[in-house]
């Protein structure tokens, strides 16, 4: 991995396009709550908590935009919308949840650090 200016971080690179569609908080929640199957908004606002519907509709979209969920609506009344991981956004459940184990390993710590420096 080369970190020299000019290479991943210029304004148009690919590469930090695709950083800024994920590094949002709500983002990076929503893909991993999408990587066990397809859910409902509803289902995604309970499951992900603290997220407001409006938001999450706004990350869903985002995401949808970018190639990473897909949106299905099945003919039924009334209709019924599912969000699934589309074939690239399946590519993200490893380093998603890979940044999920770090976080939970190391969360108490990094409270435990704040609460020190806020205290």
């Amino acid at each position: 991995m080369s970190l020299r200016p000019g290479t991943v971080f210029l304004a148009d690179c690919p590469a930090r396009l695709a950083i800024e569609i994920i590094a949002s908080k709500w983002a990076v929640v929503t893909l991993f709550a999408l990587s066990d199957g397809p859910l409902r908004h509803g289902e995604l606002v309970e499951l992900i908590g603290g997220v407001s519907r409006k938001v999450l509709t706004q990350t869903l979209r985002r995401l949808q935009d970018n190639g990473l969920v897909e949106r299905r609506v099945y003919a039924e009344a009334p209709p019924r919308v599912e969000y699934s991981l589309t074939e690239l956004g399946n590519t993200l459940r490893e380093p998603i949840g890979a940044l999920t184990a770090w976080a939970r390993s190391n969360g108490d710590a990094i409270a435990t650090f704040r609460e020190a420096i806020e205290g």
